[in-house]
C-alpha cells in the first residue's frame, strides 16, 4: 500500500480552463506542482476572471488526483473508502 502511495507522486494529472488559458498540474497525490497562465488572459482590469479560471483549474486537477488515486490504490484497499487515504 505505502508503495502505490509514493508511486502516485510520481504520476500527474492536468486540467485546464479558459480553453486552456489556465493549466494546472497536480500529482497523485493531490500536491499541485506546476500552474501555466497564458499572456493573452492576463488583463489587469480583470483581475476576478483570471482568478476564477485558476480556481477552476486547480479544483479539477484536485479532483482529476483523487480521482487517479481511487484508481490505483482502490484495488488495494477493496474498495473501502479509508479516511485519509485519498
Amino acid at each position: 500500500m505505502a508503495l502505490a502511495q509514493d508511486a502516485l507522486a510520481d504520476e500527474t494529472v492536468e486540467a485546464a480552463s479558459g480553453g486552456g488559458m489556465v493549466t494546472v498540474k497536480a500529482n497523485g497525490q493531490g500536491d499541485i506542482i506546476s500552474i501555466s497562465i497564458s499572456k493573452d488572459v492576463v488583463d489587469p482590469g480583470d483581475v476576478e476572471m483570471l482568478e476564477d479560471l485558476v480556481l477552476s483549474a486547480v479544483k479539477e486537477s484536485i479532483r482529476l488526483s483523487r480521482e487517479l488515486a481511487e484508481k490505483r490504490l482502490g484495488g488495494l484497499t477493496g474498495g473501502m473508502n479509508i479516511p485519509g487515504m485519498f
